[in-house]
């Protein structure tokens, strides 16, 4: 028997986050060991009378990053194009067998992979900002990232299932509310222009006027909660240290601390991966912010080294280095896009337009 909170997830985004459409084509992808919700995610498809289909992945990354030539690393399937170019609406469903399957690889290669991906990625993002193309990402719970966040099975399903409000009885009435409760913050930021966030050896500034402001209510993610924007390119200035681990790449680097001088990075160090740093810093566009954004889920009170959840996690800030999302001004390109968090719950600050809105992780507004 199915549990109910995984039909519930399943409603939520097909009714909910990408609103499926009579006739659209829905492409559902994940790993073979989240069957059971693509399983469901294409039955609710079918009821709403779309063209789903289900494309299961294998855990090849390790066979193919040790063993694929360069003229491999670089090849972009043709089929991926046409996927991207033509569907309707992606769903993706996250569930890693082995987060640390790629810890060996050499940075380089994976960097050489991305890299090669960049017109892929380019349409994707213009498809989406078009509103050519609707997209969300949800979680299946298995025992790997269990393990990883340090949770027994039965924990970790709790976890994610209360974090995506399935626990609820009406799942998308909460992420109604959720939603028009964001859009008073992102009501206030959209009429400012400089933003100054202080914090543990954080001093960083950086300029958002004629930038959008968007209200993340559980549409392109599940679970979902934050607000976020892409600052003027050549506008971040100073310093920030990221307290949590980054995850880029199937391993992680500590104690990141980056320096900017007109939008770019112009000092990067880490504690620990910082070989792989420097490699990320090197992918075009990647030297540059191309989100920030303040998360507002505070069901998710733990760090669990998945970023669908951390990024949303109440009381924190996160930056993207890399592509920017076009809805929200953005202009910086690139084929990556990888966040990075900071705890703001001790001596954090932000300022905007010099008033002080957000404080030790809560808002003042």
């Amino acid at each position: 028997m199915v549990d109910s909170r995984i039909e519930k997830l399943a409603k939520l985004s097909v009714h909910y986050s990408v609103d499926v459409k009579p006739k659209e084509k829905v492409l559902i992808q994940g790993n073979v060991q989240a069957f059971p919700l693509m399983h469901e995610i294409y039955k609710e498809c079918l009821l709403s009378d779309a063209y789903p289909f289900i494309m299961p992945q294998l855990d090849t990354a390790y066979t193919f990053f040790k063993c694929a030539k360069e003229h491999q690393l670089t090849y972009v399937s043709p089929f991926d194009k046409f996927l991207i170019e033509n569907i309707d609406v992606r769903i993706t469903v996250f569930c890693e067998p082995n987060p640390k399957r790629l810890t060996n690889i050499d940075p380089a290669r994976t960097r050489i992979f991305a890299a090669a991906r960049n017109e892929i990625s380019a349409i994707f993002y213009k498809r989406v900002a078009e509103g050519k193309l609707k997209w969300t990402a949800l979680p299946y719970p298995i025992n790997a990232q269990a393990q990883e966040a340090a949770m027994a099975l039965e924990e970790y399903e709790d976890f994610v299932y209360g974090s995506c409000l399935v626990d609820k009885e009406n799942p998308i009435a909460e992420w109604k509310k959720i939603h028009k409760q964001q859009e008073k913050i992102c009501d206030f930021l959209n009429k400012t222009s400089e933003i100054h966030i202080v914090g543990e050896d954080t001093h960083l500034t950086f300029n958002v006027k004629g930038r959008r402001w968007i209200n993340c209510g559980g549409k392109e993610n599940m679970p979902d909660g934050e607000v976020f924007t892409a600052p003027v390119e050549n506008s971040v200035n100073s310093t920030i240290r990221f307290t949590f681990p980054g995850l880029v790449f199937g391993r992680e680097v500590e104690d990141i601390r980056l320096t900017f001088k007109e939008g770019k990075v112009v000092k990067a160090s880490a504690e620990k991966g910082d070989e792989l740093l420097q490699q990320v810093n090197k992918i075009e566009g990647a030297d540059r912010v191309g989100e920030a954004a303040i998360g507002t889920n505070y069901a998710i009170t733990k760090f669990t080294k998945n970023m669908l959840f951390d990024e949303k996690m109440g009381g924190t800030i996160h930056m993207a280095l890399g592509n920017s999302y076009p809805e929200s001004g953005g202009l910086n390109k690139s084929p990556i896009h990888w966040d990075i968090l900071k705890d703001m719950k001790k001596d954090g600050e932000i300022y905007a337009d010099g008033k002080l809105f957000y404080k030790n992780g809560k808002f003042l507004i």
